[in-house]
Parts: C-alpha cells; sequence; structure tokens
C-alpha cells in the first residue's frame, strides 16, 4: 500500500526525463535549473562602494553586472517590484504607483492595505511565478510585492506573507529549507510540495531605514552591513550543501533613495488649491485628478505660467508625459502631474506646514525619499547574477539596463517560456569587459546633497557633547520594557532636546530609545547650523 502511494506520488516517466535531462548533481541529490532571487529595497548602487559590503563586493568579482540596474518609472516599491516580475513597465502592468484612483474600477489601491491591494483585478501581465507554476516549474514567494494577489487564480506551491518584523536570519532559514526540500527523485518526494525551482525573496530593511535615517545616515550603515551579513550567510548555506555552482543567485534591488531636508520642500497649496482636486495620487511625486474635468487644461496653465520656471519640479499631462518615462497609456495614471527634483519633496499642510517648520527648525521626516526621475543617479538600483545560467568570466561587467529586463532573464535561467512582456534582454548576456578594467567608484558616488540639518564641518563642544552622552545615558537606563512600535507618517521632529523619562507604552524601548536619540542629534545639528557662519551662507543661497 506505501508502494502504490508512494508511486502515486512520484512525477511521470515524461517529467522525470525532462527533469533529468537538464538536471545538475550536487553529490546527494538532483537540482533541476534552480535560481534564488533577491530584492534589497532601496538599496542604492552606491552602496557597493562604502567598504560595507564584503559578500556583495565578492559576489561582484565572481558574478556578472551592470554598475548600476535602472528602475521604471516611478521609482517607487510596489511598480518596481511587479515591474521586475513582469517584465512590463507599470503603465502597462496597472501597479503605477504606491498609491492610485481607478477611475473605471472606482476603487483606490493602497499598498498598505491588504483587503484593497490583494484584490487580483489590480494585478496585470504575468509575474514569474505564475509562468512558472503554469509550465509546471514550482516556486516559492517570500514577501514579494503581488505574491498574495492570487493573480489569474492560479495556485503557487509556497507562498510567505509579508512580514515586516521577519529577522534577517529568518530568511536565510526559510531559502536554505526551501533548498533541502527533496527533489523529484529523492526518496520523500511529493509532488504536491517539491523543491522549487525559483525561490524570490523580499528584503524591506535598507529602504526602512533609509526612509527613517535617511541614505547617508551613520544608522544606515549599520543596516547595510546586516543585509551584506544576510546575503553571506546564504551563500555559505549553497557552498555547504555543495550548491555553489548548481544554484544560480541573482541580487536585484528596486530603487535607490535620496536624503530629503527642510530646505528642499515645496507645500502643494502654493502650487494649486486642493480643493480643486478629487484625488491626490502618488508621493513625493503627485498625480492630481481635478474635481471638475473641464478644469484640467486651466489648472495646468496656471501651474505652467506660475511655476514653471522653477527648477525643482515638472510640470506635466499625463498626455505630454516625457516619453522615456513610459508612464501616460493607462487611466489609472492621473492626468496632471507635478514630480519634484531628485531630494525634494512636495507635501500638504496637513502633513508638514513647511512655513511653520522652518521657523521653528524642524526636521522633516522621512529622511530618505525616492520615487524620482528613474533615471536620476541616487534612483540607481543593483543587478548582480551567479550561477550556472551565467557561465562568464569572473568579474565581467555589462552594459546598465533597466529592470524590465529581469523576467526574461530568471525566465531563461530556469527555462521557462516567457509571456509577453516589455523586455528585449535574453540569455546569455553579453559582457562589455570586466569591472576592474575601468575601476571608477569615485564617478559612481552620486552626489546626494545634506540639507542644512546635516553637520558638515563645526563639531559640538566638548561640554556639550559630554551632557548629550550623559542623556544618552540616561535614556538607555530608563527604556526597558516597552512594545513594538509601528512605522510613523511623515512628520516634523522638534528641534528642542527634551528627553523625556516618560515612555510611550506602545513603543518598543529601542524605537523609543533611538527616537529619543534622534531628537537631541536633530538639535545638535540645528545648533551646530546656527552657530556656523558658513552654514549660514549656504542656507542663503539655497532659498
Amino acid at each position: 500500500m506505501l508502494a502504490f502511494v508512494y508511486r502515486l506520488s512520484r512525477p511521470s516517466n515524461e517529467q522525470i526525463a525532462a527533469f533529468t535531462a537538464t538536471a545538475l548533481s550536487n553529490g546527494t541529490s538532483l537540482f533541476a535549473p534552480t535560481t534564488i532571487l533577491i530584492s534589497l529595497d532601496g538599496f542604492r548602487a552606491d552602496f557597493l562602494y562604502r567598504n560595507l559590503t564584503p559578500t556583495l563586493n565578492q559576489f561582484v568579482a565572481e558574478g556578472i553586472s551592470p554598475k548600476y540596474m535602472l528602475p521604471s518609472f516611478p521609482s517607487v516599491t510596489f511598480p518596481n517590484h511587479y515591474t521586475m516580475a513582469t517584465g512590463m513597465y507599470p503603465e502597462a502592468h496597472g501597479i503605477v504607483g504606491n498609491t492610485f484612483w481607478d477611475p473605471g474600477l472606482q476603487r483606490e489601491f493602497y499598498y498598505t492595505d491588504p483587503e484593497r491591494s490583494l484584490q487580483p483585478y489590480w494585478w496585470g501581465g504575468e509575474p514569474l511565478w505564475v509562468t512558472a507554476e503554469k509550465q509546471s516549474v514550482r516556486t516559492a514567494v517570500h514577501m514579494w510585492p503581488g505574491s498574495e494577489a492570487h493573480i489569474e487564480n492560479q495556485q503557487i506551491a509556497y507562498v510567505d506573507k509579508y512580514n515586516g518584523s521577519e529577522v534577517l536570519d529568518r530568511k536565510v532559514d526559510r531559502i536554505m529549507d526551501l533548498l533541502d526540500v527533496p527533489g523529484p527523485l529523492d526518496i520523500g518526494a511529493k509532488a504536491n510540495t517539491p523543491r522549487p525551482q525559483l525561490i524570490a525573496a523580499y528584503v524591506p530593511n535598507v529602504d526602512g531605514d533609509g526612509h527613517r535615517y535617511g541614505p547617508n545616515s551613520t544608522q544606515i550603515r549599520q543596516t547595510i552591513s546586516d543585509a551584506d551579513a544576510m546575503l553571506g550567510s546564504i551563500l555559505k548555506g549553497l557552498q555547504q550543501r555543495n550548491l555553489t555552482n548548481i544554484v544560480n543567485v541573482v541580487v536585484v534591488s528596486d530603487h535607490g533613495m535620496a536624503t530629503t531636508d527642510v530646505s528642499r520642500m515645496i507645500q502643494l497649496e502654493d502650487l494649486i488649491d486642493p480643493d480643486e482636486l478629487s484625488h491626490i495620487d502618488g508621493w513625493p511625486l503627485y498625480g492630481l485628478r481635478p474635481k471638475n474635468q473641464d478644469r484640467l487644461y486651466p489648472l495646468y496653465d496656471k501651474l505652467l505660467r506660475e511655476h514653471g520656471d522653477n527648477p525643482n519640479i515638472e510640470i506635466h499631462l499625463r498626455e505630454n508625459m516625457p516619453e522615456r518615462y513610459h508612464f501616460s497609456n493607462n487611466d489609472r495614471i492621473a492626468p496632471l502631474w507635478i514630480i519634484p527634483k531628485a531630494g525634494w519633496a512636495i507635501v500638504t499642510k496637513s502633513e508638514f506646514n513647511v512655513e511653520e517648520s522652518r521657523k521653528k527648525g524642524e526636521v522633516y521626516h522621512p529622511r530618505g525619499l525616492h520615487g524620482y526621475d528613474h533615471e536620476h543617479p541616487l534612483m540607481r538600483a543593483i543587478f548582480i547574477a551567479r550561477g550556472p545560467a551565467f557561465p562568464h568570466t569572473p568579474g565581467s561587467r555589462m552594459e546598465p539596463f533597466q529592470n524590465i529586463e529581469l523576467y526574461n532573464i530568471i525566465c531563461d535561467s530556469i527555462g521557462l517560456t516567457p509571456s509577453l512582456n516589455n523586455g528585449t534582454l535574453r540569455l546569455p548576456l553579453r559582457p562589455v569587459g570586466l569591472h576592474n578594467d575601468d575601476e571608477d567608484t569615485v564617478n559612481e558616488t552620486p552626489n546626494d546633497p545634506v540639507g542644512v540639518h546635516s553637520v558638515t564641518s563645526t563639531l559640538p563642544s566638548a561640554a556639550m557633547m559630554s551632557a548629550i552622552m550623559s542623556s544618552l545615558s540616561s535614556l538607555a537606563a530608563s527604556a526597558t520594557g516597552l512594545d513594538d512600535e509601528t512605522a510613523s507618517a511623515p512628520s516634523a521632529t522638534s528641534s528642542a532636546p527634551a528627553a523625556t523619562s516618560s515612555k510611550p507604552a506602545h513603543k518598543h524601548w529601542w524605537d523609543w530609545f533611538t527616537d529619543e536619540a534622534e531628537k537631541i542629534e536633530d538639535w545638535v545639528d540645528d545648533f551646530v547650523h546656527k552657530h556656523n557662519p558658513l552654514e549660514d551662507d549656504k542656507g542663503k543661497q539655497d532659498s
């Protein structure tokens, strides 16, 4: 009876023949073409040049990569992750922002609301996991945006729900556990729970701390190092299983990050009357839908007339959006757009009163943003690949490409026939040289202005630093026993250093501690700014 059940659970002879024709052995098991795809959200391309990423730098030296990969417009998380998964521009697959209004459905997509965002009707195109499962290639998708939406009602072998608090070690364990699942010819193989050939994992940590602290902060350095260490653990796990030359590993990111500052804020109310608008999509760029459609062109003309010479914003109708954005052929794209230049942000007064905050010396949060022109150097992402599908000279360099190409690359790496998409790049990739042929990291580090609240020259006095350290010590001593904190909305932080001993009960002690420490840091930054004549001159020039 057991033998009969086992035979029923086994693949057919045809499936086994197809499998073994392309399988590689690690000495104990046969592996069909297998690819691990890891996305490091918010990992800017030049983070590789900060001496924080020994694993990734070694990965570059062993594999093939461009100096950067271009995201798609708008350079925000959900559109770009779904573009990487489908090979389609956002205008084609329909996820045109993290938030947007669909005039046909009369519904709003909001990425942090699963009740709305996980409805299948939002998600066009065919993502990697659907393409694979349709062709009997099993997949495991770990927290990738869109993977929980039951697209085309296709059953996925393994889907892990989003968990923003998951520690990086758990991601490593999950990936290794999936690789340890018995293959089709192994003892204990099961048809319904086979070893996946595609493992796609999403890592949000760098993006989260890039927003909270800024891409040039001290805190982000540790987060970058932690992400690199996680990848080191994955590569070590592959080595321990003798899979280094058997499993493909592709590491990507979705976009970069730019530093924000109160000196680079624009009040929406200074540009347009919000009472004329029915919906505002996106952020930090704004898509505007007038209540009265007859007002669209008058509003556009007024914006151009009064603010068209502002070098810090772009003003476009959907119909005259720059062609390189590929952001016009979808009704979900608002008819009128104000797009800030990298490092700038447009906010409503209810979110952040720019004039009052400047007078009070308040600091704008988040400290880092993205969503800008996808070709701006601060928005550059990464692509690094290694494995049997990439049999190139170690350290091979290829020309930069846009992330619409990733879908075809991953499909080819595991033998899938791609669905319709906007990409044209196929395997084998074509190197143009080696990275060490013309290594010039200075030119690959983009200019990211730090703004008036960043300490750039004068340091606080020893007495001030002593007082600060004393405050930090008292904070640490009184900050135990607190619960987890949820992510905060854009806000202003007071310049006063008032570190209090009363602690909100809903915050984790470390989050509370770092919040209070950050208040002190902001106050010190403001003090330095006010007492530094060089910074005063700089502020006048910026204004």
